[in-house]
Order: C-alpha cells, then structure tokens, then sequence
C-alpha cells in the first residue's frame, strides 16, 4: 500500500538504526535530512528525520512520506494521527545491553542518566508495555515485533520476516549483507540474553508509568537525542 507510513520504532540503543539500514538496502526509499550525523555511537548514521520530534506540535509532514520509511523512538508514537496508516517494526534488544549503550552514549556528551540502571530499567519497562498495549490496540496500526539479539544472530531469518510482513518483494540478500556484527558492542551472555529477549513483550503490558517516571523517560530520550 503506497500511502502507508512505515515506521522503524523501539527504546534508543535498541538496533533502529540499523533496521532503517535493512529496509534502505532491501529497496524501501527511507524519509532522512541527516541534520544528526554520524559518529561514535552510530558510525553508520542515524536515520533520522528532525520533523519527527516535533509531532506532537506538527504531523503535516507525515503527507511527504507516505511509501517511505522514518524512525520514530517509541514514546512519541502516540502522537500519530489515527486517520493514516502505519506499518510499524518495534525493535526490542536486552534491556541490560540497552541501558549500557545508552550511558556510553551520554558519557560521550559529558551527560549522565536520568535514572539509575535499575529504576531506568523499570521505567522503560512500563513505558514499554504501555506503548505495546496501545499498539496492538490501534486499529490503523499493523506491527511486527522483531528482537535485536535475535536479528544479529539470525540475520536472514528476520529478514524474510520482515519482507513478508510488509508485502514487498524486498532484496533479502542485501538485507542480510548490511547486518554488521562488529557494531553489536554491548553484550551481556548468551543465557542472560535469552533470558531476556524470550520473555514476551505483552508481559509488561500490566504495568503502570507514573507521571514522575514518564517524566524522567522523557528526559532521557531528550537528552540523548531523540526527542
């Protein structure tokens, strides 16, 4: 469908970028202004697209991007118009691996977390089933749950996964050539990884972001960058 939106969504840190990476090679045209270059923490580029962090105050951009591809971090997800439909790949990593990216990233900038590791954990962890629930509830909302952890192990596999999903013929073969397993830097063990990454994302779907933890996720996605 030419006049659906595709959406690369997640936590930062949670292999976005590197989706965007995927679809561009398998022949999906990506919405990007590169204004964030790339660096350190993404040498590959981060995908981006600034009108995406302004949403919340103006989607009329969302007109010139129907058929492509935009990245969008999770939180700002609820301020897509429910007139316009979306295919959306959540990507979800080890939440461990995720915080330590993300306090490289901000060390980096001289910054420092919002939360400690386990509060931050916990929060992500609401906001996550939180946005879940509202996903699968969303009737103008078609949505793939792809695992980073898993991708990186079994690139092909997702990768017609995905082709599949979004009913495009897209070069798998390109797809799984752009999957760069040097760039996977923050890695807990194997067994604590599939601890992690087996559990199913409906479970967090019971829990509750308070308004103060909602507060600080927000602070930390901005001063990372993303929103």
């Amino acid at each position: 469908m030419h006049e659906t939106i595709t959406i690369v969504s997640g936590l930062p840190r949670s292999g976005t970028s590197m989706m965007m990476r995927m679809l561009e090679a398998g022949g999906m045209q990506v919405a990007v202004d590169n204004i964030r270059k790339a660096d350190e923490d993404n040498p590959m580029g981060y995908y981006e697209l600034e009108s995406v962090k302004k949403i919340k105050e103006d989607a009329s951009w969302l007109d010139g991007v129907q058929g492509k591809v935009i990245k969008m971090v999770s939180m700002l997800l609820y301020n897509l118009p429910h007139e316009k439909n979306f295919n959306v790949v959540f990507m979800s990593r080890n939440m461990e691996e995720i915080l330590a990216s993300q306090r490289t990233m901000l060390q980096r900038k001289g910054q420092t977390n919002a939360l400690d590791d386990k509060e931050m954990a916990e929060s992500y962890k609401k906001h996550l089933g939180e946005i879940i629930k509202w996903l699968n509830e969303s009737k103008n909302m078609n949505v793939l749950y792809l695992e980073y952890n898993n991708l990186i192990e079994n690139p092909r596999d997702n990768a017609e996964k995905i082709s599949s999903f979004l009913n495009s013929k897209l070069d798998v073969d390109k797809m799984v050539d752009v999957v760069d397993k040097s760039l996977y830097r923050q890695r807990v063990s194997r067994s604590e990884t599939q601890g992690v990454t087996a559990q199913s994302l409906s479970d967090f779907t019971e829990m509750t972001l308070k308004d103060q933890e909602k507060a600080k996720v927000e602070e930390q996605l901005k001063s990372l960058g993303y929103m």
